[in-house]
């Protein structure tokens, strides 16, 4: 069969997330991809750059500075800009010389001509030796309306064009636009184009995949909207509250009360030790499962989270401080249970300059240290994306890393609107960069379709994730999102399909799955031969 073509349209991303998510996709190089997005205010150093270039320092005007490792000088991205980024395989024989990379610019050329004719800018076109798309290329003042920056590696592209719709065309001025003075820089909306961000988008979607797709197009979006309706209603007990149900549970979701000398055992451990866990916080119906089998999820950096995620139990209200005795009376708590899988989790707590990496550091080293045998698994938060932050736990080398999507693309601004589909792929693709086994996880039965869970396993795909757990939301209180659907065990059987044919190493699929259900299982399997569950 041949290469599929997946659009995604992500939203706003900070370049350091975009590159990061650019790098895992190329690194794996599965399919080809299109990754369409705004970036945040942010000037880009390309391999011939100089800060010579920069006419004043980005923090005063409120942008970031970046280096990549594209061709070209400095450029700028911002809000009202379409940045795309293909993630190509070349056809042929290309093995990225400069004739290739000359040819391969010359398409994406192409492409943006194309949408701007589209819109109606006629007089557009190239102006040689300047790579781009210019506005009266022929005329006593050209000017650019698109740049491309681009690398080829092994025939397979990585960065892209950057189309200026309606950006703040003043952060042009504090730069030398791609090394290239006495030139001007426009947009579509200077030079009289009303069109939206999505009307572009879609255009180049389609041009793109006319253009480059070898085989089927899927495309999945973020969420456009950016008002507060489009944010989650649900947080912080601010939910509509009751509405019709969807159906009385079926039988598949009941979980029987089962609190065993274990559980009873586990429960007085965790108040003896003055810890919490998520299987309690979060209303896990997996709790008398786990607990009589001797297994539990701690939760660390206190129980109050400074994210109100649409779906979530956890307590939002001011977090308190962090206890630095929490590491070790984890870890003893570990050596009590004769654990020989412990796996950690937190609140995120964006209230603290590294995110609560230091505290998962902490935990891992105690753990081992007190446990040399137990295997440790982490489930983080995004730490902001903070690179610092993130390597402080990579560095500790966890046996399993892992951050959950949550949900497909489309939701997520409904679901977690804290959150980023994109950074939490920019977090899995660091973490798998970083040489550690990858894990993920997907609720179902909130709104996505069959079809857009296929898409975010083909995502998690692309960035080299090794686990992925499916399971059946449950609405915790009448003031959280609500249950669109009960799936039935059959889907799941489904998802363990693709996941088979995309090649995960280990999915857990099932309507009472959840993030660290069978953990251990899991990462024996995808760390010797691939294997695909489904659970009931």
């Amino acid at each position: 069969m041949a290469r599929p073509f997946r659009v995604r349209w992500l939203g706003r991303v900070r370049y350091r997330d975009a590159l990061a998510l650019q790098r895992g996709i190329h690194e794996r190089g599965v399919d080809d991809h299109l990754l369409l997005l705004e970036h945040h205010a942010v000037y880009t150093l390309g391999l011939r750059a100089t800060t010579e270039h920069l006419l004043a320092p980005p923090d005063e005007v409120g942008a970031d500075l970046e280096v990549a490792d594209r061709g070209g000088d400095i450029t700028f991205h911002g809000p009202g800009q379409l940045v795309g980024y293909p993630l190509l395989h070349l056809p042929g024989k290309r093995g990225g010389g400069m004739a290739d990379t000359v040819a391969y610019v010359r398409s994406v050329e192409d492409l943006l001509i194309g949408v701007c004719r589209d819109l109606g800018l006629v007089d557009v076109g190239r102006l040689e030796p300047y790579p781009g798309v210019w506005v009266e290329p022929d005329g006593p003042a050209p000017r650019k309306v698109a740049a491309i920056g681009v690398k080829l590696t092994r025939a397979r592209t990585m960065h892209g064009f950057a189309l200026n719709v309606d950006p703040d065309l003043s952060f042009f001025d504090r730069m030398v636009p791609c090394g290239i003075t006495g030139l001007g820089v426009t947009s579509l909306a200077v030079e009289g184009v009303e069109a939206t961000m999505a009307e572009v988008v879609d255009l180049v979607a389609e041009r793109a995949a006319a253009l480059w797709a070898r085989g089927p197009v899927e495309r999945a979006d973020v969420a456009w909207r950016r008002d507060d309706v489009d944010l989650s209603a649900f947080s912080r007990g601010e939910g509509p509250g009751e509405r019709p149900p969807v159906g009385r549970k079926p039988e598949w979701m009941r979980v029987h009360l089962d609190t065993g000398p274990e559980y009873r055992r586990l429960k007085g451990l965790m108040r003896g030790q003055k810890l919490v866990t998520v299987c309690e916080e979060a209303g896990c119906p997996n709790i008398f499962d786990c607990w009589n089998d001797g297994t539990a999820t701690f939760m660390i950096n206190g129980e109050r989270c400074t994210r109100a995620c649409g779906f979530c139990l956890v307590d939002t209200r001011r977090p308190d401080e962090l206890d630095p005795g929490e590491p070790v009376r984890v870890a003893e708590a570990v050596a009590e249970m004769g654990l020989a899988h412990a796996v950690v989790t937190a609140v995120a707590r964006d209230d603290l300059a590294d995110g609560g990496a230091s505290a998962f550091v902490a935990t891992i080293h105690a753990v081992r240290e007190a446990n040399p045998g137990t295997a440790v698994e982490v489930l983080i938060p995004d730490c902001k994306g903070d690179p610092d932050s993130l390597e402080a736990i990579f560095d500790a080398r966890p046996d399993v890393l892992n951050h959950n999507i949550e949900t497909v693309a489309r939701l997520q601004r409904r679901v977690r609107p804290s959150a980023s589909y994109a950074r939490s792929l920019s977090v899995l693709a660091r973490a798998k960069a970083a040489g550690l086994t990858t894990k993920s996880s997907i609720m179902v039965g909130i709104g996505e379709t069959d079809d857009e869970v296929d898409a975010c396993l083909a995502d998690l795909v692309a960035v080299g994730c090794d686990i992925v757990t499916i399971g059946q939301y449950l609405r915790p209180t009448t003031n959280h999102l609500p249950i669109e659907r009960w799936v039935d065990p059959a889907v799941f059987e489904r998802w363990v399909d693709v996941g088979r044919a995309l090649g995960i190493a280990h999915v857990e699929a099932g309507p009472l799955t959840r993030s660290s259900y069978h953990a251990r299982q899991a990462a024996d399997a995808a760390g010797s031969v691939p294997v695909v569950l489904a659970s009931r």
